[in-house]
């Protein structure tokens, strides 16, 4: 499972598909309505939130969006009607760590998505996330 900090407009098609994909699977987890990955490290800064299942929805909404600008079809419905109140904070170095795991993947099977970011410098984060000083994440399993 990957929840990517970084903003959605960054992944190619498959990525969005499986991020979409994997956070209705977080949704699910955070609502109680599956027994599978309750302890997955990924899922850790929305169950620290002080209202996980709205954060988790407003992730989905702006994954639905970017989703949306592309003509893709997501379900909208599938989310939580909820509103959170306030975002998460994502380290410079938790954003930096996955803008070049992306950047690896793209490498390989998307390059033409891989020559479009390879130069980005300034890293947009997910809507749902703040920038803040700091190292990769201590949950990150390479970091």
């Amino acid at each position: 499972m990957r929840l990517w900090s970084l903003h959605p407009c960054y992944l190619d098609s498959r990525g969005i598909v499986a991020l979409w994909r994997e956070a209705l699977l977080a949704q699910k987890v955070l609502l109680g309505k599956t027994k599978g990955y309750g302890h997955h490290p990924q899922l850790q800064r929305f169950k620290s939130h002080s209202r996980p299942v709205p954060a988790i929805a407003a992730y989905l909404r702006a994954v639905c969006e970017e989703a949306g600008k592309r003509n893709y079809h997501f379900d909208a419905a599938k989310i939580g009607r909820k509103k959170t109140a306030g975002k998460m904070a994502v380290t410079r170095g938790q954003l930096r760590y996955e803008f070049e795991w992306l950047l690896k993947k793209l490498e390989k099977r998307d390059r033409g998505a891989y020559a479009r970011l390879k130069e980005i410098k300034n890293i947009k984060q997910h809507p749902s996330f703040r920038v803040v000083p700091g190292p990769v994440a201590s949950w990150e399993k390479g970091g």
